[in-house]
């Protein structure tokens, strides 16, 4: 079950980085119809630059959540096995 958690964990985190990379580098007319924020008028050159920091930042969260909780389950493993 936890092996499942950290599966879903990292590939969510991979999934909003490229959201937040899509977010910085395209300019909202330009941008999916499916993400909040797109516009189909062409009026300017906006990007969603807040978005898309935020996005990355939660990948990059997600990812090491899913670190940290392979890492803790490995330890307590370690511990049993010392007993």
């Amino acid at each position: 079950m936890l092996r499942l958690v950290r599966i879903v964990l990292v590939v969510l985190g991979i999934a909003a980085v490229v959201v937040g990379i899509i977010y910085l580098v395209e300019p909202v007319h330009s941008l999916p119809s499916f993400f909040p924020g797109h516009t189909s008028s062409g009026k300017g050159q906006r990007h969603h630059h807040t978005r898309g920091y935020i996005a990355i930042g939660v990948g990059v969260i997600l990812v090491i959540i899913a670190v940290v909780a392979r890492r803790s389950r490995r330890d307590r493993d370690d511990e049993a096995d010392e007993y």
